[in-house]
């Protein structure tokens, strides 16, 4: 039973520091490198209300487990090291494809698109950012995997400290409650209008309205201006039609 109760914290551990870590990588991505956020507005990214993204968090998991494979532990060959950064890239790629997959299938929001992108499948991955990922595996097995596993050490011999990791974890827990409620309105949105939402799209056109009394991390409830929630989705739904209008026109001339 101990030893159950370690290796749980021991994954919520970990998940709150990839979550946490993950968050920041894609507020500052999504600030000055995003097209679907042309006015460069800080949009906090993923569906949460909190600093944390619960993708990276599973990332770091995996990669975590990876490099506790008794196969890829003792000498690190070229070979064995090239073998560890590849498997890391393809299943933080299918993780990836996984988390987007359930919500377009499941809840009819799309958090974020690639479909611009070369190679890309339902716009969900793409090759652009498979090597991304490969990389980020490659930056955590030379540089991050060392004092990762230092941090589980640590915790191990400071259970005490597990007491915060569970409240961080009650606290992610009400955070997805919360915003689980505003995705499965758009959702249901979504469904009667036979749409599906792009999530940063949506965010950045709630932004582009000025909101009054705005707070120093109002940027955190991104989904949150002077319109009625409702109000937001159906002008979100006008400039979804506007668009596909706009590429079935662009089609037709190509093809005269």
């Amino acid at each position: 039973m101990e030893k159950f109760q370690l290796i749980l914290t021991t994954l919520v551990f970990l998940f709150g520091m990839g979550s946490v870590a993950g968050w920041f990588i894609e507020l500052f991505y999504r600030r000055f490198r995003s097209k679907q956020n042309p006015e460069r507005k800080w949009i906090n990214p993923g569906f949460l209300v909190g600093p944390c993204l619960p993708l990276y968090g599973f990332g770091l998991i995996v990669l975590y487990g990876i490099s506790s494979l008794p196969v890829l532990q003792g000498e690190h060959t070229p070979g064995k090291v090239i073998m560890t950064i590849i498997l890391m890239g393809i299943l933080l790629t299918a993780l990836e494809f996984l988390a987007g997959l359930v919500f377009i299938k499941g809840l009819r929001v799309k958090l974020w698109d690639y479909s611009d992108c070369f190679g890309n499948i339902y716009g969900i991955i793409c090759l652009r950012f498979s090597i991304y990922w490969t990389i980020l595996g490659a930056f955590y097995f030379f540089f991050i995997q060392e004092h990762v596993l230092n941090m589980v050490t640590w915790l191990w011999n400071n259970i005490v400290f597990s007491f915060f990791v569970g409240v961080f974890f009650g606290i992610f827990l009400v955070d997805v409650g919360y915003s689980m409620n505003i995705v499965v309105r758009i959702r249901r949105f979504a469904t009667e209008h036979k749409i599906i939402v792009g999530y940063e799209l949506l965010q950045a056109q709630v932004k582009s309205i000025v909101r009054t009394g705005k707070k120093p991390f109002d940027f955190l409830f991104s989904l949150a201006n002077d319109l009625p929630f409702i109000e937001n989705l159906k002008n979100y739904e006008e400039k979804y039609r506007n668009t596909l209008e706009h590429i079935k026109e662009k089609t037709k001339r190509k093809k005269k």
